[in-house]
C-alpha cells in the first residue's frame, strides 16, 4: 500500500512539476537554429522572431546559423538536443517537406524526432531569369535549353535546399537540361542572375525584388498556386502544364520530440502574439513575406500534408540526391 501511495505521490509531483518549470522558462538563453548562412529570408523570420521572443520572455534568443548539408546538419542538432525548450529549429519545406523524400537518408526521422511549435511564415516562389537571356517565356526556355543541352545554370541558395530542389523538379518534369550552380545563399545566387553569371533561379520574391525593380533579371513564372502581385503577366506553372513544379517556401519552430507540452504551449502562445504584431507583419511583407500562425496542432497537420504532397511528386520526377 506505501508502495502505491508513492508511486501516486511521484506522479502527482511530476504532473505539478511541468507547469512550474513552464512558468521558470527559459531560465538561460534558448538557441533558434538556422538551416542557411545569415542573410535571406530564413535568417530574417528567424531574427525577427528571436527578438520578439526574447523580449516577451526576458532572456535572449540566439539565432545560430548551421548551414550545409540541405538543412540536415541544423535538423539533426535539434533532433538530437535535450528536449527542454532550449534548443529550438526553424524547419522548413527543405528539412519537413521535400528534403525527406529526395534524399536517399537522412540522420533524422522528420516526424518522430521532433515536435511542431508554430508556423512562422510562408513565401510564394518565382522563377526569375537574367533580362539579356533571349527567352519570354518559360516554353521558350525550356526549347533553347534542348537546343543548347547543359549551357543554361540555375543558381541555388545551397545544395538540397528549397530553390535547388525545386530546379531539379523542373529538370525532372520538363525534361530541360540545365546545370544547378549552388551559392552560399540566396542572396549571392540573386545578384549572379542578375549579373549573367548564371542565368536563372527558382526563390522565393525578396532576394530579387531590387535586381527586378532595376530590370536586370525578370519574372517568367510563379512557382505558386496564383500569379503574384509582382508579375501579374507571369503564369503559374499549373497554367502552362507543369502543376508538379508548385511550392511555397515556409518556416516554422520545432523542438525536439519529447519536449514538455507546457513548453511548447508558451512557446507557441508567445510566437503567435508576435506573428499578430504590427511591425512584424510589416517588416516581414517587405520582404514578400507572409506571417502564418496557429497552434501546434495545426502546424503538425500542415506538415503532415506537406510531406505526403511531396512524396509522389519527388517519385515521379525522379529527383534523388545522395
Amino acid at each position: 500500500m506505501k508502495k502505491t501511495s508513492a508511486v501516486v505521490l511521484s506522479a502527482a509531483m511530476a504532473v505539478i512539476a511541468v507547469p512550474a518549470y513552464a512558468q521558470n522558462y527559459p531560465a538561460r538563453p534558448v538557441r533558434l537554429i538556422v538551416t542557411v548562412p545569415p542573410g535571406g529570408a530564413a535568417d530574417l523570420v528567424a531574427r525577427v522572431m528571436a527578438q520578439k521572443l526574447g523580449d516577451a520572455l526576458g532572456q535572449t534568443f540566439v539565432v545560430d546559423n548551421r548551414a550545409g548539408g540541405g538543412g540536415q546538419i541544423a535538423a539533426d542538432t535539434v533532433a538530437k538536443a535535450a528536449p527542454d525548450g532550449y534548443t529550438t529549429l526553424l524547419a522548413s519545406i527543405t528539412t519537413h517537406g521535400i528534403g525527406p523524400h529526395i534524399y536517399a537518408k537522412l540522420p533524422y526521422d522528420p516526424v518522430k524526432d521532433f515536435a511542431p511549435v508554430c508556423l512562422y511564415a510562408t513565401m510564394p516562389m518565382i522563377m526569375v531569369a537574367n533580362a539579356q537571356l533571349p527567352v519570354k517565356n518559360v516554353p521558350e526556355l525550356i526549347a533553347l535549353a534542348k537546343a543548347k543541352p547543359n549551357t543554361i545554370s540555375f543558381a541555388s541558395s545551397g545544395s538540397g535546399g528549397a530553390p535547388h530542389l525545386v530546379g531539379e523538379l523542373f529538370k525532372n518534369v520538363t525534361g530541360a537540361p540545365i546545370q544547378h550552380v549552388p551559392y552560399k545563399g540566396s542572396a549571392p545566387g540573386a545578384a549572379d542572375v542578375a549579373g549573367g553569371q548564371v542565368q536563372l533561379m527558382f526563390d522565393a520574391i525578396a532576394p530579387h525584388l531590387p535586381h527586378l525593380k532595376s530590370g536586370r533579371t525578370k519574372v517568367l513564372a510563379a512557382i505558386s498556386p496564383a500569379r503574384l502581385p509582382i508579375a501579374p503577366d507571369a503564369p503559374t506553372m499549373t497554367e502552362l502544364g507543369f502543376g508538379k513544379v508548385a511550392a511555397s517556401i515556409w518556416y516554422g519552430m520545432m523542438v525536439p520530440a519529447g519536449t514538455p507540452k507546457a513548453l511548447i504551449a508558451k512557446l507557441n502562445a508567445e510566437s503567435n502574439k508576435a506573428l499578430a504584431m504590427n511591425d512584424v507583419k510589416e517588416r516581414l511583407s517587405g520582404a514578400g513575406i507572409d506571417t502564418a500562425g496557429g497552434t501546434p496542432e495545426d502546424y503538425a497537420k500542415f506538415v503532415r500534408d506537406e510531406l505526403a504532397k511531396w512524396g509522389p511528386v519527388v517519385k515521379a520526377s525522379g529527383a534523388k540526391l545522395d
